[in-house]
């Protein structure tokens, strides 16, 4: 598909519909059942989690088409280039997060969305076609020189920028250690709750910690040490925001787990609300 970085990177398995329509442990027998092949287990951040099953993610109807807005998932240079492309961290919980992300657009807003993501790297002209960038798990991103300039110029020439999923102290410093890069000077600043993008669309003053879906198994909303949520910011020299940064909280699961029983649906409202301001606030800002 034309606009795909390499063809559009291996996709992470959403929930399959197998899984919603029994519980848990019932679903865990039928894996054993049929060979073991989903009943192994891995760690996520030191907590175990059980496989979940691959469906078939079908593109959407409408995929491809003009609109008003596409989302797009920015790939950049990390420190993992050893490692296969489905184990980069740009690409974390893509597309299913941003399928779902897209399904709530359509209903709680009139903006004339596409139904399916792109993707674009950072070093490449296509950037600028895209107002606004999601970025995952910038924790450990690695960014070249021209990688650099060209976000400091996408920004400045009225680009935005949403981060997303990275937790705790040590991939802060490694964040900022990349933010510094490409504004040496700007400040990152705490949002307060009647900042203006908390309340284009939804009124967002009041908001929690929202998890990835680690917590079902974990209990905790937090990861790492990263157990205070940070709404925070950087601005052009006309006051806009150009970044909004989301550190300590992992909207993208929320989203892609919209529809899984086992995930509060407080977090996935507030995560959608949320996403969808902050789209608003880009193409209006």
């Amino acid at each position: 598909m034309a606009g795909r970085i390499d063809d559009g990177p291996p996709r992470k398995p959403a929930a399959g519909p197998a899984l919603r329509s029994m519980s848990f442990a019932a679903a865990a027998i039928a894996m054993l059942a049929c060979g073991g092949w989903l009943a192994a287990q891995q760690l996520y951040r030191d907590v175990p989690l059980w496989h979940e099953p691959p469906p078939t993610l079908l593109e959407p109807p409408g995929s491809g088409k003009p609109a008003e807005f596409v989302l797009a998932r920015m790939a950049y240079t990390d420190r993992y280039a050893q490692h296969p492309l489905e184990q980069r961290p740009w690409q974390i919980d893509s597309p299913a997060a941003e399928r779902h992300l897209l399904q709530g657009l359509a209903r709680l807003s009139a903006i004339d969305s596409r139904p399916d993501e792109t993707y674009v790297r950072a070093d490449e002209p296509r950037i600028f076609d895209y107002p606004f960038l999601y970025v995952v798990e910038a924790g450990h991103w690695a960014l070249t020189d021209f990688e650099v300039e060209h976000i400091r110029e996408y920004l400045l020439r009225g680009g935005f920028i949403m981060f997303d999923d990275f937790h705790g102290s040590e991939e802060w410093t490694h964040f900022m250690g990349g933010i510094r890069r490409i504004f040496p000077d700007r400040k990152v600043e705490d949002l307060e709750a009647d900042n203006e993008v908390f309340h284009v669309l939804f009124d967002m003053e009041q908001r929690t910690q929202i998890p990835g879906y680690q917590m079902v198994f974990s209990g905790r909303t937090y990861e790492r040490d990263g157990k205070v949520p940070h709404w925070r910011g950087i601005r052009d020299d006309s006051g806009r925001l150009m970044v909004l940064i989301n550190h300590n909280m992992d909207l993208g699961d929320a989203w892609e787990h919209a529809d899984w029983p086992l995930y509060p649906e407080r977090f996935t409202a507030m995560s959608y609300r949320l996403a969808i301001n902050y789209i608003i606030y880009a193409m209006t800002h």
